[in-house]
């Protein structure tokens, strides 16, 4: 099964970015000079996807304006001969098919990825969460996809978390495959430290079955009113295997404003045109 497809749950309030997040979606925030979101449709591109779905909410249009073709700001930067920006603006507008969903309510992710359900159809397909970036020789979507060409079933990113955090995610019971894959025996969202199956928890990145669709359809929100796909991987896994991999990679968690901050100075210091000022900068910083 081709994996063409990638559903980016984009709908989200931003409430842990107010007041910035009052009048722009969080995932238009910048690190350095680009917006997260598109760090995250680039490695979707670069691991071969090439239908992007953005499930977006009120207030997410300057999402839609960021993928789109600027015309007045094209015409502009050529009259005035700013060719190196014109390029990178269209570059933008011309990187994939991008389509776009509404979600009408923010009701989790497993209601979000169900909301994209009529675009995907009976395909496998990506989900990509935009506050995970990873940056990665290889990248992240492309280790997964990897592991689904070799073993057809859902696959899952997974990442080992010290014990105090593991309750802010998604955790798996592995059965070891060999190398950095496992099969996923079990899956529990959010336990507390003493009950987590592993120290291995679910990042931002899935590769996910059309078959998961009838059953988020029947998943029951949790006390907060929200549909987990954790909840209903769980049930998926009666019927057929789950896989996970460890990628090889590092992830920055840009929802959490220490990992925002951590980001924007560690992606600065990867440009070539500022590291030498920017780290200079830093130098004389008192720390």
């Amino acid at each position: 099964m081709n994996v063409r497809k990638a559903v980016f749950p984009a709908a989200g309030l931003g409430t842990r970015f107010l007041p910035a997040t009052k009048a722009q979606p969080k995932e238009m925030l910048p690190l350095v000079d680009k917006p997260t979101i598109q760090y995250v449709v680039e490695e979707a591109v670069a691991s071969g996807l090439t239908e992007i779905i953005i499930v977006t909410g009120r207030g997410k249009r300057a999402i839609e304006d960021h993928f789109d073709s600027a015309f007045e700001l094209e015409y502009y930067l050529q009259d005035r001969g700013k060719m190196d920006e014109l390029a990178e603006i269209k570059t933008i507008s011309e990187l994939a098919s991008v389509s776009y969903v509404r979600q009408r309510e923010p009701l989790g992710l497993g209601h979000a990825i169900l909301c994209a359900r009529p675009m995907v159809g009976e395909e496998a397909f990506g989900v990509f969460l935009g506050d995970d970036l990873i940056v990665a020789q290889t990248p992240c979507m492309r280790q997964l996809l990897g592991v689904f060409e070799r073993y057809g079933g859902p696959v899952l990113a997974v990442e080992r978390v010290p014990s105090d955090q593991i309750s802010r995610y998604g955790v798996i019971r592995p059965k070891p495959l060999g190398g950095n894959v496992y099969e996923v025996l079990d899956l529990v969202e959010k336990p507390e430290e003493r009950e987590a199956p592993s120290d291995l928890a679910i990042i931002g990145r899935y590769i996910l079955t059309p078959d998961l669709f009838p059953i988020l359809a029947e998943t029951r929100p949790d006390a907060r009113g929200e549909i987990q796909v954790t909840d209903a991987l769980r049930v998926l896994r009666r019927t057929r295997p789950l896989y996970a991999v460890a990628f090889e990679g590092k992830r920055y968690d840009t929802g959490d404003k220490l990992g925002f901050l951590k980001a924007t100075v560690e992606f600065a210091l990867a440009r070539p045109d500022l590291a030498e000022a920017f780290r200079a900068y830093l130098k004389t910083l008192e720390l």
